[in-house]
């Protein structure tokens, strides 16, 4: 079997990439089947894409891709499957997908794991963001062979399209790379943790109140912040940043004593595949999360965290984590659980495998 990767990022790039499916590739390959990853944009583009300034470079870059995807059409027909990240291009309608879909014949697997079908709300304005194609998710989902969705709000609306949708949660890897567990009992200032990048920092807003309120009756913590972006909230004397390195990401994740996933209820957020709570737990720490989108499903309320949905009820549940080490500890113990045994690359193999069927 021959598989083709249209994906927009090039590997080992991208989270979405990571731990949707680049971390399953090993597999295929044991199964005897081949595949080739087709990334949209450059390392050089990719390179530049988020900084400002190198308009004409940018361009370009995505000039180049189109130019790419064009000639890739001539190799479609030697596969068995094409699975389409997202979608075949950044900007624009889905020519390419129809083109491999309508003319060509081919059997595309379609995976998203954001509500792509509709505008970010944080997202920032610019020329290329203006040429997005929405709409075409829809079409998308139609002329798939399956659709692969990250949580249940995402299927619900992929079968609106298509009967063959179905959910493909986000995963870790629990052996090799998530398989540090954080010992709660060291005796250290305990850590409250965050991570995200900046466009999502709009989250924090919620529990920011609650935290000084913490500080001012004087629990004693420290609040730290990893991002590509630091925040610039002033009025939490706890607040630490970290940037962001994919290099030390789990070293420096796994320095938290628990994570916070705070989300504003909208519907772009309720696509949200609940990927920070999933990584908190996956090292050995109680999430607290808002009950929002697919939060509810990873986080069992007292089990492996706390599911908060007042600035109340995230007073209480921050309160009891700081002074108990014991049940920091059961909770982390309890949430490590949840992911191996449903959130693990390990336990959803056959289901990711089950796609090229």
């Amino acid at each position: 079997m021959r598989i083709l990767f249209l994906i927009p990022y090039p590997s080992g790039k991208a989270p979405s990439q990571r731990f949707r499916f680049e971390q399953y590739l090993h597999f295929l390959t044991e199964k005897g089947w081949s595949y080739k990853l087709a990334p949209f944009l450059s390392d050089d583009t990719w390179a530049i894409l988020y900084k400002p300034g190198h308009t004409l470079a940018k361009v370009l870059g995505i000039l180049a891709g189109f130019v790419r995807r064009f000639f890739l059409l001539f190799t479609v027909p030697s596969y068995d499957y094409v699975f389409i990240h997202r979608e075949a291009s950044p900007i624009g309608p889905p020519v390419f997908e129809w083109i491999i879909a309508k003319v060509l014949g081919k059997k595309i697997i379609y995976d998203f794991d954001d509500a792509i079908w509709m505008k970010d709300p944080a997202g920032e304005q610019t020329f290329i963001s203006g040429l997005k194609w929405q709409q075409k998710v829809g079409q998308i989902c139609r002329w798939a062979y399956k659709v692969s969705c990250g949580n249940s709000y995402l299927r619900d609306y992929a079968l609106q399209f298509n009967p063959n949708s179905l959910i493909n949660p986000t995963t870790l890897d629990t052996e090799h790379l998530h398989n540090r567990i954080r010992d709660q009992y060291t005796p250290e200032r305990p850590i409250i943790g965050w991570t995200g990048t900046h466009t999502t920092l709009r989250h924090l807003d919620l529990v920011w109140p609650v935290l000084e309120r913490l500080e001012r009756e004087g629990y004693d913590f420290e609040f730290r912040v990893i991002s590509n972006q630091p925040s610039n909230y002033k009025g939490l004397k706890s607040l630490t940043y970290t940037p962001w390195r994919k290099d030390t990401e789990i070293a420096d994740l796994s320095q938290f004593h628990l994570g916070l996933m705070p989300l504003v209820d909208d519907p772009w957020a309720r696509g949200k595949c609940a990927f920070k709570a999933l990584q908190y737990m996956s090292l050995g720490m109680p999430a607290l999360v808002s009950p929002v989108g697919m939060n509810t499903e990873v986080v069992q309320e007292g089990a492996n965290g706390f599911v908060c949905d007042t600035p109340e009820q995230w007073y209480t549940a921050l309160r009891q984590l700081l002074v108990s080490q014991d049940l920091r500890a059961t909770q982390g113990a309890a949430a490590r659980r949840t992911i191996v045994e449903r959130y693990s690359v390990l336990s959803n193999k056959e289901n990711f495998l089950a796609l090229f069927s």
